[in-house]
């Protein structure tokens, strides 16, 4: 694989579009996954869905890409609803699990 992992969680789909939409335009990287979960608030919640992205780069394109990602989410939604990590070396294989999840990319 060779690339790192970006994965970035936050409570709202538009959200999730607005924020990677940003990551693209700030890094070299490639959206490989979506996943849906519901929040931890459940019905509650102001927004009642979190939003998973799962991309791939270079490490200093991810770290960039994640940076600019949390930036905009952040004109959004309160910061303690932002999760945003990076997988710098990944284990091989593991690129197979990126696209799993409920949101499905047709091809």
């Amino acid at each position: 694989m060779g690339n790192a992992i970006g994965l970035l969680e936050v409570q709202g789909y538009s959200v999730a579009l607005a924020a990677m939409n940003q990551a693209c335009k700030a890094a070299n990287i490639k959206i490989e996954g979506m996943d849906c979960n519901n929040p931890s608030a459940g019905d509650h919640a102001p927004i009642p869905v979190v939003i998973q992205v799962k991309f791939t780069g270079s490490v200093s394109d991810v770290k960039v890409a994640l940076e600019a990602a949390e930036h905009e989410a952040a004109k959004y939604i309160d910061v303690a609803d932002i999760s945003a990590h990076m997988i710098s070396s990944a284990s091989k294989g593991i690129e197979k699990l990126l696209p799993v999840g409920k949101v499905k990319i047709k091809s």
